[in-house]
């Protein structure tokens, strides 16, 4: 039986975190909390059409295709950030953990669209009110997972954290598939939610130190089977894989 999941309502979200360390916004959620229309939203998903294969799964699977670009975040602006390798240790991940792993950049076109700047300054805001005004350093990639060769996997290195301070899953769209559930669990307790995420747009906010994440294989349907989603993280530290004089040294194009 395939569950969906108990919506939170946009101003509820920050309690939510601190409470229970994840909130679901539904997609109309999303818009409100973001600013901007679902229409914006919805004209960023063409994007999800053109991702080059991602070369570096262990497992040897050729269902996952991403793009994946880096930003600076305060209460003044959002800025990009010059491109870099995506890296995370073998305690957050360990299948992929201690690879410097370079992507094609996001789009400069997907950037430039109003409700990519929207998303990322209200989310933004939202991981200030819990933590406390921060300089974030902000990781997006954007994901397919397709089921050309049968089963495809959306989180191959299992049940996991990603080492920064908060992580946003949006559903782009999912189509001729079955599977895809998304589960969270509490990080130091037994609890834990399943529910599949269906509406475009659909959100999962999660506190990266409260609970762990994955999301359960694919399988299709039909022709082309293959779930989008655009994972976004915060970080306050500095990107992952660099000190702090790294940190400081950078020069985010404003957006």
């Amino acid at each position: 039986m395939l569950l969906s999941p108990a919506y939170t309502y946009p101003d509820q979200v920050s309690t939510q975190l601190r409470q229970q360390g994840y909130a679901v916004l539904s997609p109309a959620g999303v818009s409100e909390l973001a600013g901007c229309s679902l229409e914006a939203l919805m004209a960023l998903r063409p994007s999800w059409d053109d991702l080059p294969p991602d070369a570096y799964l262990k497992d040897g699977g050729r269902y996952r295709r991403r793009r994946h670009s880096c930003f600076v975040a305060d209460t003044a602006q959002v800025a990009q950030a010059p491109h870099r390798a995506h890296w995370q240790p073998v305690e957050y991940n360990a299948l992929h953990g201690g690879m410097h792993r370079l992507f094609e950049p996001i789009e400069p076109a997907t950037i430039a669209q109003p409700a990519w700047r929207a998303l990322l300054r209200a989310l933004g805001q939202v991981c200030s009110n819990v933590r406390g005004e921060q300089r974030w350093y902000v990781e997006a990639h954007q994901f397919r997972i397709d089921t050309l060769e049968g089963i495809g996997r959306p989180t191959p290195e299992g049940a996991h954290r990603d080492g920064v301070d908060f992580v946003a899953v949006l559903l782009v769209g999912r189509s001729n598939i079955k599977g895809g559930e998304t589960r969270v669990f509490e990080a130091a307790g037994p609890g834990g939610k399943r529910f599949t995420m269906f509406e475009p747009w659909t959100m999962l906010l999660l506190d990266d130190a409260a609970v762990i994440h994955e999301s359960t294989p694919i399988q299709p349907t039909g022709e082309n089977g293959h779930r989008d989603t655009l994972v976004l993280t915060w970080r306050a530290a500095g990107f992952q894989g660099e000190d702090a004089a790294d940190a400081a040294a950078e020069s985010p194009n404003p957006l």
